[in-house]
């Protein structure tokens, strides 16, 4: 028995869109999977005599049968001839049993799997000798994007191909943690320039829920990822954060001056990653930037890409994507979880960005990043709106009255937080421009009606 391994599954892209898929796996272990491949398909053609489509009778196709009676005594004659009956599926030829095995047959089938199994390898790592993504080329940015097939991540990817970087994902696509050995192979087999950190679980209940996962799977994946970039010379790193960090401040709006005191495990292992980074940063000449950003919504406006979380993710995802199974009809309503508050309606305010602006802060801070420099900036609009104000924002995009539930207070939860975007208004010549709730959610309601089941309606 052979058992294949697809963990963390880099892919490079270049602008065109050309894509090598680097699968995970033992060449040994690949030779000895093709061979049983060739070996099975042979017996299976073996196993079965057809006869030739020149038959003049033209009779329908028969599998021979040889009949074993139980009733028979055990001491049957063995010369005595065994009973043929055959059994007829209409419309096709039947098989003549004087024939001997095809072996012509078995030859094509034999060359067609080497063939396959070729293919797939020279799509390996290591079978070309030279790639484009293992050597440094003067004017090109070679970005690692670490998370890729996430909802920021691969909104951040298409960004990047747009404006001519080179870029390489990875993404194990479970939410599980990164191992150390096979992102240093991966740093091994790249000459990286840059690393785009957005690889982490990022849901504040859940987190409640699997404390210890979520620093696994922020903290430890943080420090794999800075160890491999000190082992391998990669210099600049913009990493995702979060408004989490600062916990429940007594004053608003957040700007980055404001304490960081996190109340959840989320926000708590970004801390802990955070520190981790600066710390790290004081003993290297790194480029870094921090970006700390709010409420994520909103998709790519050409309908490339949107937010697909798995079933199993729903309870405890974004509030957009429960308004949208709401409206689609797979969950019977809305769950607002606590109304009292002390905000003007009794829910939660949130500083709500769009992913195509939180995307384009990530690229101009990739463009301003500098060694020895850190930059820590809050992306957001500025702006906070109830969790009342959204849903209404949402019924409008959707057109359907969403049925609404309201519900005790979720752990881990606070009252208002919104920020202060001076800091990368006025040093990154950033501006959030999908500022209206009910335009970002019409963009995600587009691709949501085209995908139901996310990425697998396509």
């Amino acid at each position: 028995m052979i058992r294949l391994d697809f963990l963390v599954r880099p892919i490079s892209i270049e602008k065109n869109f050309s894509v090598g898929l680097h699968i995970e796996m033992n060449l040994g272990l690949f030779i000895e999977l093709c061979v049983c491949l060739c070996y099975s398909c042979l017996d299976l053609v073996g196993s079965w005599r057809l006869c030739s489509l020149r038959n003049r009778n033209r009779k329908p196709l028969c599998f021979t049968m040889k009949e074993t009676s139980p009733m028979l005594p055990s001491n049957r004659n063995r010369n005595q001839p065994r009973a043929v009956r055959p059994w007829p599926l209409a419309g096709m030829d039947y098989p003549d049993t004087r024939r001997k095995p095809h072996i012509i047959g078995k030859l094509i089938m034999a060359v067609i799997l080497t063939a396959f199994c070729i293919l797939i390898l020279k799509q390996s790592p290591g079978f070309m000798a030279t790639s484009v993504f293992s050597q440094h080329e003067p004017g090109v940015t070679h970005v690692l994007v670490t998370g890729g097939a996430g909802y920021i991540g691969s909104h951040a990817a298409l960004r990047l191909l747009k404006d001519s970087y080179r870029v390489t994902i990875v993404d194990n696509l479970s939410r599980g943690n990164l191992g150390a050995i096979k992102v240093n192979r991966i740093f091994a087999e790249n000459a990286f320039d840059a690393v785009m950190h957005f690889a982490a679980v990022a849901y504040v209940g859940e987190s409640t829920l699997e404390p210890l996962r979520y620093y696994h799977n922020i903290t430890a994946n943080t420090l794999v990822i800075l160890e491999a970039m000190a082992a391998h010379g990669v210099k600049t790193l913009i990493y995702s954060s979060t408004c989490a960090t600062y916990g429940e401040p007594e004053k608003m709006p957040i700007t980055e001056l404001t304490p960081q005191n996190p109340i959840n495990p989320y926000g708590k292992a970004k801390k802990m990653a955070e520190d981790i980074i600066l710390d790290f940063s004081k003993k290297s000449d790194m480029a870094v930037m921090i970006l700390r950003y709010f409420n994520v919504i909103g998709s790519d406006p050409e309908g490339r890409l949107g937010e697909a979380p798995r079933p199993e993710l729903r309870e405890h995802g974004r509030i957009s994507g429960a308004c949208f199974d709401a409206a689609l009809g797979i969950i019977p309503g809305l769950k607002v979880k606590g109304t009292d508050y002390t905000t003007s309606d009794g829910t939660c305010i949130r500083d709500y960005i769009d992913v195509t602006d939180l995307v384009d802060a990530h690229v101009k801070a990739l463009d301003k990043a500098m060694p020895n420099k850190v930059g820590i900036y809050n992306v957001g609009t500025g702006k906070g709106r109830s969790v009342k104000e959204f849903v209404e924002a949402c019924k409008k995009a959707t057109g359907v009255n969403i049925k609404v539930d309201y519900l005790e207070r979720r752990p881990g939860d606070y009252a208002e937080v919104y920020s202060d975007p001076s800091k990368i208004n006025r040093e990154l010549n950033w501006t959030a421009h999908y500022t209206k709730l009910e335009e970002s959610l019409s963009i995600s309601w587009r691709w949501q009606k085209l995908h139901p089941s996310g990425y697998s309606s396509q």
